[in-house]
């Protein structure tokens, strides 16, 4: 089965769009994350869900 594990990331209004695209690049990039989920506030603030798998190495005998 495969598992992941899950990390939030929040930017306020204030942020650019370019600017968030190129923090969701970086961990894309250098953390092997990937983009699970986005949600837009209403405030105008953006929270995205970002996920990677968990490889497990299994023991053998």
């Amino acid at each position: 089965m495969v598992e992941y594990e899950y990390r939030m990331v929040t930017f306020g209004r204030e942020e650019s769009r370019s600017a968030v695209r190129q923090a969701l690049t970086e961990h894309a990039e250098y953390g092997h994350w990937e983009l699970w989920r986005v949600s837009l506030y209403l405030g105008g603030a953006r929270k995205a869900v970002l996920r990677r798998r968990i490889i497990r190495v299994q023991r053998t005998a």
